[in-house]
């Protein structure tokens, strides 16, 4: 059984001669570190909440077999270098554009993620954020904290907007996309979407549009981003995509953060360009651009999209079930770069 503390810990026990080493750079739920030990694996776990420095991780990761690592960690050629031996690299997210998998696939290394498991959680986030920020609840806790701040029901008091009735605009309709927009539905909303692809059967079972970009950002009162991180993805929400909002609108983003400019955004939510904003993602996380923090118009999450029970233990076994199966030399079911197979005839 895996130990825990600030420290990193090594497993005592070895159930076979030549076991494979894996390192596990955060703490995750148990479930999934039970699993990997339950493997006979030769385990490690950086059992700390606060990151793993790039240095400690460069040299945690020498000799290493598999690497079970979060987004926040950058998995380059260097780290490559530094592991020598790497076979399987688990991605503890749905995301990887932390993590160069071209020179991984060079390198025949597997590189998997986990999709699915985390789905609704990160959908229901969008869908809080987009109430907290509709319904100015932030500023209304806020308000009641201070001492005199509640004086009583007043007519004008924190005036937000409805949600019933508007249009939602999805940017991305991938699963998670879908998930908001088929929650939408209890709240009567007209649904518009931008994709790369015509989603027949989403638009069947929910009666969204396909739209171009600039359409979406013009006609509807809340845009949702839902889109990975890639080359053509990063700011695709700047100055000019803000300036085709409705100013009674409102921006979510719990994609990745630089898929927005962010410094465009603290001048559209200053200048009332757009209503307000509700961030769970950031452009250079975990810092923030400066003067965000200083606007009522913007609701700021860290990063908690994933962030149930449910979703992350079933991130913490699917990233050790897909680390098993690679260093067994089967085929991980969330595998990324499927070429890796062809490539080294596995």
């Amino acid at each position: 059984m895996v130990e825990t503390g600030a420290e990193t810990r090594k497993t005592t026990q070895k159930t076979q001669k030549n076991m494979y080493k894996v390192f596990v750079t955060r703490r995750i739920p148990q479930e999934g570190l039970d699993l990997l030990s339950g493997a006979g694996l030769g385990l490690e776990s950086f059992a700390d909440d606060n990151p793993i420095s790039r240095q400690e991780l460069l040299e945690k990761v020498a000799g290493r077999d598999g690497l079970l690592c979060l987004l926040s960690e950058r998995i380059d050629k260097e780290l490559m270098d530094a592991a020598g031996s790497l076979r399987v690299i688990a991605n503890y997210a749905v995301g990887y554009d932390n993590i160069d998998v071209a020179e991984a696939t060079r390198r025949g290394i597997i590189v998997t993620n986990t999709p699915g498991v985390l789905t609704v959680a990160t959908a229901e986030m969008a869908w809080a954020l987009l109430f907290s920020i509709a319904r100015r609840v932030v500023e209304a806790d806020r308000l009641m904290r201070q001492t005199k701040g509640f004086r009583g029901w007043e007519p004008m008091l924190l005036l937000g907007e409805d949600v019933s009735g508007k249009t939602l605009g999805i940017v991305g309709a991938g699963r998670i996309g879908q998930a908001m927009a088929r929650m939408s539905r209890g709240f009567d909303m007209r649904v518009l979407y931008f994709s790369r692809s015509v989603k027949e059967d989403f638009q069947k079972e929910t009666g969204a549009q396909k739209v171009d970009l600039d359409t979406l950002l013009r006609e509807s009162d809340f845009v949702s981003l839902h889109v990975p991180l890639m080359p053509e993805t990063h700011h695709l929400i700047g100055q000019r995509e803000l300036s085709l909002m409705k100013n009674t609108a409102c921006l979510i983003n719990t994609a990745r953060g630089p898929v927005v400019d962010e410094k465009a955004l603290v001048d559209a939510l200053r200048g009332k360009t757009i209503a307000g904003a509700g961030l769970d993602v950031y452009e250079e996380e975990p810092r923030l651009a400066p003067g965000l923090t200083e606007l009522d118009n913007v609701v700021l999450a860290p990063h908690l999209g994933s962030a149930t029970v449910e979703a992350r233990r079933n991130m913490s076994t699917m990233a050790a079930e897909n680390m098993i199966a690679g260093l067994r030399g089967e085929r991980p079911e969330n595998t990324v770069n499927p070429e890796v197979f062809k490539a080294t005839g596995r």
